[in-house]
C-alpha cells in the first residue's frame, strides 16, 4: 500500500470507528475532562440589565457543573455596530473595569473559568473588541484583541475598533489550554491555525451573528449552514474541540440566529443550541484531542517550507 493509500485508510479508520479506537488506545482521567457552558441569551438596552442577566446564566451554569463559561460578543449591550454612532462609544470601559471585577468576584466564588467579550476603551480615541479570560482566583489571566474586523451593512465594526495586538495564543487555565476569538474571527482557518499551534485544546468564539430581515428563508439556511461549516472544518483541520457562543433576539433589522455548539476534533457537534435563549452545557475529554492527531496527523504532514506566500495579499 502507497503512503497516500495508507492516510487514507487511517482517515477511515477513524470515520469509522474513532469511539472504538479512543476506548482501546488512551487512558482518560478525571483531569482530561472539562465541562463548558454556552451563554446564549438575548441582550436589552440597558447595559446593567444584561450583565445582571449573565451573572444570573453563570451562577445556574457553575451550579450545573460548567467549568468554563464562555459568553456571547459584546454581552452587555446591543450589538452596537448596526449604524454609525459616535455616542455607542460610551458603551465602551476599561480592562480592568467595571465588568471584569464583577466577573472576577463571581470567578473567584464559584471556582470557573469566565471568558467575557467587552467593548474595551484603550485610551481616548482607541477601542478594541476585546475577549478576557478570567481563571478562578479572579484574576485576568489572558485577553484577546480582535483582529478581523468586518465592515458590511449593519456590521460597521471599522468605525468602532481598532484591529487587535495582542497575537493569536492560548491561554493557561486550570481547565485546559483555551483559544480565544471573536466572531468575524470565525470565518479565518489562519486565525484558528495559529491558536492551535500555540497549544489551544479548545477554540472558543464568542459571537453576534444573525440574519438582516429581509433575507429569504433559502439565503438564511445557506448562511447558517456555512457558519457552522466553516467552525467545525477548523475543529478538524486542528485536531481542536471548538466552541461557539452567539446571542438571540431581533435587534433593530438583525435577528441573531443562536445556534450555539461544541464540536470535538473530528467536527461531530457534541451539544447545539436552539434559537432561542439557552445555557449550553458540554463536556469535552481532551484526551480526544491526542487519540485523534495520531491517526490524522495533519499538523505533523504540514508544507511549512512551502507556505511563505500565506503572508501575501495575492500570489499576483
Amino acid at each position: 500500500m502507497t503512503g497516500e493509500g495508507r492516510a487514507l485508510a487511517n482517515l477511515r479508520a477513524v470515520a469509522r470507528g474513532s469511539a472504538r479506537w479512543y476506548q482501546d488506545h488512551t487512558m482518560p482521567t478525571a483531569r482530561d475532562k472539562v465541562t463548558l457552558a454556552l451563554v446564549q441569551m438575548s441582550c436589552a438596552a440597558e447595559p446593567r440589565a444584561n450583565l445582571d442577566k449573565a451573572i444570573a446564566r453563570i451562577e445556574q451554569a457553575a451550579a450545573d457543573g460548567a467549568q468554563v463559561i464562555c459568553l456571547q460578543e459584546l454581552f452587555r449591550s446591543h450589538y452596537p455596530c448596526q449604524t454609525e454612532d459616535p455616542a455607542r462609544f460610551d458603551l465602551a470601559e476599561p480592562i480592568p473595569g467595571p465588568t471584569t471585577d464583577a466577573l472576577g468576584k463571581l470567578a473567584r466564588a464559584r471556582k470557573v473559568v469566565i471568558i467575557a467579550s467587552i467593548f474595551e476603551r484603550r485610551a481616548a480615541g482607541v477601542y478594541h473588541n476585546t475577549a478576557a479570560v478570567i481563571d478562578p482566583s479572579g484574576e485576568i489571566t489572558g485577553r484577546y484583541r480582535k483582529m478581523h474586523i468586518p465592515d458590511d451593512p449593519r456590521f460597521y465594526e471599522k468605525y468602532y475598533f481598532t484591529p487587535g495586538d495582542l497575537d493569536f495564543t492560548a491561554h493557561p487555565t486550570a481547565h485546559g489550554r483555551l483559544g480565544v476569538l471573536v466572531c468575524w474571527d470565525q470565518w479565518f482557518p489562519e486565525a484558528a491555525r495559529l491558536v492551535a499551534m500555540a497549544g489551544a485544546e479548545i477554540i472558543f468564539y464568542p459571537t453576534a451573528i444573525g440574519w438582516w430581515h429581509g433575507e429569504t428563508p433559502a439565503d438564511r439556511a445557506r448562511m447558517l449552514e456555512a457558519w457552522k461549516t466553516i467552525q467545525r472544518s477548523h475543529a478538524i483541520a486542528n485536531g481542536v474541540f471548538v466552541a461557539v457562543a452567539n446571542r438571540v433576539g431581533v435587534e433593530g433589522e438583525l435577528e441573531f440566529w443562536g445556534e450555539s455548539f461544541v464540536c470535538d476534533p473530528l467536527g461531530e457537534v457534541i451539544a447545539r443550541a436552539g434559537g432561542g435563549e439557552e445555557t449550553l452545557i458540554a463536556e469535552c475529554d481532551l484526551a480526544r484531542i491526542e487519540a485523534t492527531r495520531r491517526n490524522w496527523p495533519f499538523l505533523r504532514d504540514r508544507r511549512i517550507d512551502a507556505y511563505a506566500d500565506l503572508t501575501r495579499r495575492l500570489r499576483s
